[in-house]
């Protein structure tokens, strides 16, 4: 059960966080909500920010099913 929800829970998290991604990426795009430099770092550091998270998920994901 707890495989289950963990799994259940990982997969709704990086849905999660690669919408989010999409979304900034859109909104910079299309020069929505980015009126600064300083906005533009923040937008560009969210996405970094997000990437690693996910490759890091990744890792995580990788290194369970190697010891299972």
């Amino acid at each position: 059960m707890i495989t289950t929800v963990s799994t259940a829970f990982e997969r709704e998290l990086l849905k999660f966080i690669s919408e989010r991604k999409a979304e900034i990426v859109s909104n910079m795009a299309g020069g929505l909500a980015i009126k600064t430099i300083e906005e533009y770092r923040e937008a560009v550091g969210k996405i970094a920010a997000f990437n690693e998270v996910i490759s890091m998920c990744d890792e995580v994901s990788a290194t369970i099913n190697k010891t299972m």
